[in-house]
């Protein structure tokens, strides 16, 4: 799969934050910017992953008790099937 072109982004660092990305970037041995791009995307995935969550969960808080809540005999199935297997949550 080909890689999206890059684009370069000026970010000024503090003195300190920049120190802590030069000293871990020589740790890996790998390029400052390369750890930063990673932290980076990184950071964005997981606030992607908490958007969602949050926007699920006013959904779901939305419909509960009406028609659109999740059915009551699918809900005791699922939790009759965990149950069963030994996995909890």
């Amino acid at each position: 799969m080909p890689s999206a072109p890059l684009r370069n982004f000026h970010l000024p660092l503090t003195g300190e934050t920049y120190d802590r990305l030069k000293e871990e970037a020589a740790r890996e041995r790998r390029p400052a910017t390369i750890v930063a791009r990673e932290a980076i995307e990184e950071w964005l995935c997981e606030r992607r992953r908490q958007f969602v969550r949050e926007e699920i969960a006013a959904y779901a808080a939305t419909v509960a008790g009406s028609e659109a809540d999740l059915d009551a005999g699918l809900e005791k199935a699922t939790v009759e099937h965990l149950l069963e297997n030994g996995k909890k949550r």
